[in-house]
């Protein structure tokens, strides 16, 4: 069984990225959409929250856990590792290395939550690839607005808060929700090159699992068992729904 955390349902588009190189794997996807978002809230309550939600995770025979929040692996895995020293944690970054490799001249907008663009693992990450043409942008309530599914407020908050960076090339989504949105995101910016940390947690987790000689698909059919902390049951309809788009 592997875990997928995340602050809500916008870790779905980290797990569609698993299951294309784990197929036949059995996951538990725990959405806390209760806490969501977990970008304003303080380091200390973050790490208690994801905490939590670990314990239970490993109380369910978890054999690695997937950080799929970019706040909640910035944040927290580090104390994690330290903490449950032997426990697989598999953590999601901003993808602004990707930049740097694939399209490193032109201009970047990073769009993540204030708390993983104030913490120390993505400021070392910036420091290092920085190409002097990036705009660090806080997307306060962002991620919430995704997550209740209210598709005319996300258009009206990108337009407010986009409409003075159209002359980005790239745009590094640096919280799993975003993804979910690019075509509107698009529509604001025009036909932008988009980075985000879903491809690369997916080949890392493969990795590591094989290093540990972890058998990861333990029957010939996908298993998703997906929970959610406030017991929306509109939740699980827009998570499938979002897994197996086309």
């Amino acid at each position: 069984m592997i875990g997928i955390l995340d602050s809500g349902i916008g870790g779905v588009s980290v797990l569609c990225e698993i299951i294309k190189l784990i197929p036949c794997g059995k996951f538990i996807y725990y959405s806390d959409s209760i806490n969501n978002p977990y970008g304003d809230k303080s380091e200390e309550e973050i790490y208690s929250i994801v905490k939590n939600i670990v314990n239970y995770l490993l109380k369910r025979k978890c054999v690695a856990i997937v950080l799929a929040c970019n706040t909640a692996s910035a944040i927290c895995v580090k104390r994690l590792r330290e903490e449950y020293p032997n426990t697989l944690f598999i953590a999601i970054e901003p993808a602004y290395k990707m930049v740097h490799d694939y399209n490193p001249q032109d201009k970047t907008l990073v769009m993540a939550t204030k708390g993983t663009l104030n913490s120390e693992k993505f400021l070392a990450l910036y420091r290092k690839y920085d190409n002097g043409k990036t705009i660090l942008l806080p997307c306060r309530g962002l991620a919430d607005i995704i997550e209740r599914g209210d598709m005319a407020k996300v258009d009206i908050y990108l337009e407010e808060n986009l409409k003075d960076y159209k002359d980005v090339n790239n745009v590094v989504l640096g919280c799993t929700h975003y993804p979910l949105i690019k075509d509107r995101i698009k529509r604001v910016l025009g036909d932008v090159k988009f980075f985000d940390g879903s491809i690369g947690v997916s080949k890392e987790l493969v990795r590591q699992l094989k290093l540990r000689d972890i058998k990861f698909c333990s029957s010939d059919k996908l298993s998703i068992e997906f929970i959610d902390s406030s017991n929306d049951l509109t939740k699980k309809s827009r998570f499938m729904k979002l897994l197996y788009r086309k």
